[in-house]
């Protein structure tokens, strides 16, 4: 009988581990199938230029699908746009902000709406992108666009918003029957895809002379080091103790019972440092485009590496921490919980102080986050200062990322193993005849021999 259930619950997690791999072979195979009409080789060395900087980013976020044009170039970011658009909007139109009441059916309905805005930005940014690459320069190996006009426009624009509207779908795929959230997981596969291939820059650089033995030691040692330290703060919370007052539950009074209120120290998460980048990652792009040519000296500044740079990085994701924060974290939507709930903090009334107290606690907390996210992002600045190429790859907004991503999946996998080795508790626990059925269901006879 354990035999029995160990082994469909072994069977169930290894159908959900190898459906996550099949999904995400696929869209790494969809990566490798290009847009008509592009020259991948003077694309690959646009991409290479100092200036190239929001190319970069695109690229390293899909896997290097923008180097090829690939369907999938665009990847899972409308989706992300679209979804960070419905939540900002749900804070000044009361029909969004109902709907986030709803429960289900309501959430249902804002998964519609934004899968539908998704596409709109994904055929918007899919003919921007094709009328932006009609418009630059030719480079060594030749002209980006073979064949310029609207009907390019027009066939990039679409197959574009079709690879972004597969890769949501493949998401949610992996979501409802893989292991780990979809989007995230895919945004993964394409960062860790371009790992192997920096690792050996570095040792290329190393062999060649241009990289002492001492700094390749030094960027080892940061990394480890940075991955623990993002692995601890990511799994920080700070506990607000929470009494619930005694009740009285049909004939049962309860007594007073304490718990408390996880807040995480990174409560914004890696989004303000994808905006952070990726906004200015646009004057770095243009400027590469047009050559740097009449160019002002505070404005090359903003080229990465620059003190320019790493300071308005530093500013934009302390911004966009306290912006981000305060659309997802709402103190005083939890204190009327609080208080429908009878529950109270210790030594704070409910209600209005419970609110200005959780609000000054997500202050210093979301200030913490933002001084953390900016020492694991500008850090690596220091340690790659020899070439950009690396701070795109193996920087702290990958590393930001890839850590977040295996931390979440690992916390899925042993929630998927608790609750099949509950259920395994639960059938030999339960009546012969509900064992009969389960059993009959597996194909065996829970009746002993």
């Amino acid at each position: 009988m354990a035999a029995v259930g160990a082994g469909s619950s072994d069977n169930v997690l290894l159908k959900r581990f190898m459906f996550t791999i099949f999904a995400l072979l696929i869209f790494r195979l969809g990566v490798h199938i290009p847009t008509p009409g592009v020259n991948t080789r003077a694309l690959v060395e646009l991409t290479s230029q100092p200036g190239g900087g929001l190319l970069k980013v695109l690229n390293m976020f899909s896997g290097g699908a923008l180097n090829r044009f690939s369907i999938f170039a665009l990847g899972i970011f409308p989706y992300i746009s679209a979804s960070i658009i419905i939540q900002i909007m749900a804070v000044v139109v009361p029909a969004l902000e109902q709907l986030q009441k709803e429960g289900g059916v309501g959430r249902q309905k804002l998964n519609r709406i934004t899968r539908l805005l998704a596409l709109g930005l994904a055929l918007f940014q899919g003919f921007i992108f094709a009328t932006g690459l009609e418009a630059v320069p030719d480079t060594l190996s030749g002209a980006v666009v073979l064949e310029k006009g609207m009907g390019f426009q027009l066939l990039s624009a679409l197959l574009l918003a079709a690879g972004t509207c597969f890769v949501m779908w493949l998401g949610e795929q992996i979501t409802e029957k893989g292991l780990g959230n979809g989007s995230s997981l895919l945004i993964f596969a394409g960062i860790v895809a371009y790992f192997p291939q920096n690792v050996g820059l570095v040792a290329t650089d190393l062999g060649a002379g241009k990289m002492s033995v001492l700094h390749a030691l030094f960027i080892i040692v940061l990394a480890v080091a940075s991955v623990f330290g993002v692995a601890f703060i990511e799994q920080s919370y700070r506990k607000i103790p929470i009494h619930y007052a005694r009740r009285t539950i049909g004939k049962k009074v309860m007594s007073v019972q304490a718990s408390h209120l996880p807040m995480k120290v990174n409560m914004a998460g890696v989004i303000p440092a994808i905006f952070g980048s990726t906004l200015l990652a646009v004057p770095a792009t243009f400027m590469g485009f047009g050559g740097q040519r009449g160019g002002n000296v505070w404005i090359s500044d903003l080229m990465p590496n620059r003190w320019l740079y790493n300071a308005c990085f530093a500013l934009l994701v302390v911004f966009f921490c306290y912006f981000y924060t305060s659309i997802v974290f709402k103190p005083d939507d939890i204190a009327e919980n609080l208080k429908r709930q009878n529950a109270y903090i210790p030594g704070i009334r409910p209600g209005l102080e419970t609110s200005e107290a959780l609000d000054m606690v997500v202050t210093r907390l979301v200030l913490a986050g933002a001084v953390y996210m900016n020492l694991v992002c500008l850090l690596p600045v220091i340690a790659f200062k020899q070439s950009a190429d690396y701070q795109f790859s193996l920087g702290g907004t990958s590393l930001l990322i890839v850590v977040g991503v295996g931390l979440d999946t690992v916390r899925q996998v042993s929630a998927q193993l608790a609750t099949q080795k509950y259920e395994n508790l639960n059938f030999f626990g339960r009546s012969t005849a509900a064992k009969d059925a389960d059993a009959v269901a597996v194909g065996t006879s829970a009746k002993p021999f």
